[in-house]
């Protein structure tokens, strides 16, 4: 694909996992969207899902891959599964392509231990972690998106691992609050890692108060720059996260995170202008992002 392809403003999906929630998936244990890959009866919501972004505005759709990683398959013991999940979320993303052919589909790469937290673990074993992932998917999509990682470690162990399938990336970093990602690093510092396929860098997953914080930091980057916006109340609960999901009741990420009222459409769509007419190109949204907020963004192109 065209490695400029950013440089131009560039509409993104919103928050497929939530979205699926809210028309009625099931999301038994921390599945979350994954359940609409394992179960054939949720195959057609998921399709649709995609198509109701893509005529909303939404020029690139990611892979409903967020929760298929080898670790939390493993942690609702269905992770012989691993590839067939993988494997159909793609399926079904190309489905969406066949009928909109000019829209692009990101392969989503999510963290590969837990969310919103670092990954400490060796680089080897998250290297292997990413490739065994993006081997899967790479027949399926367009380039990469690196969903929602929190240290540099993972973004260039995520690099590395795709050299093979030689195709561009996106990354998508998240800050929970402040300036600094969940490993201490700053946003400067990935440029350590990234080369001459990436295609532009975000912020994921992120309050559109916490983007602005770090919006001058990102323009600085020298790449095209924009985000995945949530509405979330916040990602960095009292207690870990991680552990209260696992109790969770509902399997709802709201239950801890909490959902934000103020955001509405209209609201998303004012705050996303500010933001593009100061040079951002990639915008989009995340968890609690609808069709709706995505239609009233793409009014902005």
């Amino acid at each position: 694909m065209d490695l400029n392809f950013f440089k131009n403003t560039r509409i993104l999906d919103g928050g497929t996992g939530q979205e699926l929630l809210s028309r009625g998936l099931e999301a038994k244990g921390t599945l979350w969207s994954a359940n609409a890959l394992l179960q054939d009866k949720y195959h057609d919501l998921l399709l649709n899902t995609h198509l109701d972004f893509i005529k909303a505005g939404a020029e690139v759709i990611v892979t409903a891959t967020f929760a298929t990683r080898r670790k939390r398959l493993k942690d609702n013991q269905i992770e012989s599964k691993f590839e067939y999940l993988n494997q159909k979320a793609g399926k079904i993303a190309v489905k969406a392509k066949k009928i909109f052919s000019n829209i692009l589909i990101a392969g989503g790469l999510p963290p590969q231990n837990i969310t919103y937290e670092a990954d400490r673990r060796n680089e080897k074993e998250i290297t292997n972690n990413f490739k065994e992932q993006a081997k899967v998917l790479s027949p399926y999509v367009d380039f990469f998106y690196f969903d929602v990682l929190s240290s540099i470690k993972e973004i260039g162990c995520g690099i590395k691992a795709i050299k093979e399938f030689k195709k561009p990336y996106l990354i998508g970093i998240h800050i929970s609050e402040g300036t600094n990602l969940p490993s201490g690093e700053k946003i400067s510092d990935v440029k350590n890692v990234i080369d001459d396929q990436v295609l532009g860098v975000m912020l994921s997953c992120v309050s559109p108060e916490n983007y602005e914080v770090n919006f001058t930091e990102v323009k600085n980057l020298g790449t095209p720059f924009g985000f995945k916006l949530n509405g979330f109340i916040t990602t960095k609960p009292n207690t870990s996260f991680a552990e209260n999901y696992l109790k969770s009741k509902t399997g709802n990420p709201t239950e801890i995170l909490g959902k934000r009222k103020d955001l509405n459409p209209e609201n998303m769509a004012r705050i996303v202008e500010k933001f593009k007419d100061a040079g951002a190109t990639i915008l989009g949204g995340c968890c609690e992002t609808s069709p709706s907020h995505i239609e009233a963004i793409a009014r902005l192109k």
